[in-house]
C-alpha cells in the first residue's frame, strides 16, 4: 500500500517533523522510518558528532503514534488533531545516540484504546537490532479542550 509522507499525518510543522517514511500502518500498528542524516529532516537535532541523541527517542515514538492516529482520521475525512503525551513506563535505550546513518525503524503496537486515551508497545530498530523500547500513553484532546488549553492559539491543527 502507498502512504503519504509522514508529515501529511501529522499536525506538526517542519522543523518539528522527525518522521519521514511510513511503512505500514494497520488497525493496531504503525511502522515508520527516519534516517540519521546531517541532511535530513533530523539535522536540527543532531549533536557535535552529528549522531541524534537517544532523549529523542520518546518524540520518535509519539509521532509514530501520531502517525498512526492522522491516518485513522483521515479514513474518517478529518485533519491530523493534536494529540499528548500522558507518560511513558519502560523506557529503555542501549545507545546513547543513534549513529550518523542509520536507519530508525520505529514501531508502535496498539495496547489500549478508550475513548481519547491510548497506550502503545513502542521499540526503535536499527539493522533489525532493538536499540529502544517503552510504552507510551497518550490523549487526544477535543477542540474545546484545546480552546480551553491554548485560547486563541490553538495548535490543533495545520
Amino acid at each position: 500500500m502507498q502512504y503519504y509522507p509522514a508529515i501529511d499525518y501529522l499536525p506538526h510543522e517542519t522543523p518539528m517533523v522527525m518522521i519521514e517514511k511510513v511503512h505500514l500502518i494497520d488497525e493496531e500498528r504503525c511502522i515508520c522510518s527516519v534516517q540519521v542524516n546531517n541532511g535530513g529532516i533530523l539535522a536540527p537535532f543532531l549533536d557535535k558528532d552529528n549522531s541524534l541523541p537517544n532523549f529523542y527517542t520518546i518524540e520518535l515514538m509519539a509521532q509514530t503514534i501520531g502517525v498512526w492516529n492522522g491516518y485513522h482520521g483521515m479514513a474518517k475525512n478529518e485533519k491530523p488533531l493534536l494529540g499528548m503525551l500522558l507518560g511513558g513506563r519502560s523506557i529503555k535505550t542501549t545507545l546513547t545516540s543513534f549513529p550518523l546513518y542509520s536507519e530508525l525503524i520505529i514501531q508502535v503496537n496498539l495496547v489500549l484504546c478508550d475513548a481519547k486515551l491510548a497506550n502503545f508497545d513502542c521499540q526503535i530498530t536499527i539493522d533489525q537490532q532493538c536499540v529502544a523500547s517503552g510504552k507510551l500513553n497518550v490523549y487526544e484532546p477535543d477542540h474545546l479542550e484545546l480552546e480551553q488549553l491554548f485560547g486563541d492559539r490553538c495548535l490543533g491543527v495545520k
